[in-house]
């Protein structure tokens, strides 16, 4: 398994994810923090939006206008299906140019599925798309490293930098970290980030 079959995988298993995703919202504290930073309408990018459910469908309900990107197109059909009011777009987060910014822009357990090659040059992508002071948010792992997981039976890969490493590459991109917690006890172990993006100069 490689980072070039999680897209294939998860076109497989998409239906099977979205049943059996944790929909408890675990993850509201961060989200909450995230549109803290601007007031509605806020403009969402959620990159790896998946299926739509528990996340953008709570973003929505926070009156926040989401566009959701997934590189899988049966995560895209039913991230339309679940959330019929956001924008849906079948696209590969790498290399994404949208030609527009947003207020916040989310990689939530999406952008650790790719290589260490791929993440560094995903940051030059966040700032093309953030507009001044946005909030990004994004988990990864808590050290650097490549892992296997599983995801309906599925072998996935996950890899991390450094944490060093993603500071340094905020700072050079235009953001300020505002808090980053490694496996945070009160969002299920999930290690993340959060930015403000700084820098209007794309």
């Amino acid at each position: 398994m490689t980072p070039e079959d999680i897209l294939p995988t998860y076109e497989t298993v998409a239906v099977g994810f979205a049943r059996s995703r944790n929909k408890s919202l675990f993850e509201r504290r961060w989200l909450d923090r995230m549109l803290a930073r601007t007031p509605p309408p806020r403009r969402v990018l959620d990159l790896g939006c998946g299926s739509g459910n528990p996340i953008a469908r709570y973003l929505l309900e926070r009156r926040a206008k989401v566009t959701g990107v997934d590189g899988a197109a049966a995560m895209v059909d039913l991230f339309a299906q679940t959330v019929p009011e956001a924008e849906a777009i079948h696209a590969d987060m790498r290399g994404l140019d949208l030609q527009r910014d947003f207020d916040a822009i989310l990689a939530w357990n999406s952008f650790f599925h790719l290589n260490p090659g791929d993440q560094r040059a995903m940051f030059p992508v966040f700032a093309a798309h953030a507009s001044e002071n946005a909030a990004l948010m994004f988990t990864s792992g808590p050290s650097a490293g490549e892992v296997m997981g599983t995801v309906e039976g599925q072998s996935v890969y996950h890899a991390s930098l450094d944490p060093e490493e993603y500071r340094s590459l905020l700072a050079e991109n235009g953001f300020d970290v505002l808090d980053f917690v490694p496996e945070d006890p009160d969002c299920n172990g999930h290690t993340v980030w959060l930015a403000r993006f700084v820098q209007l100069e794309h």
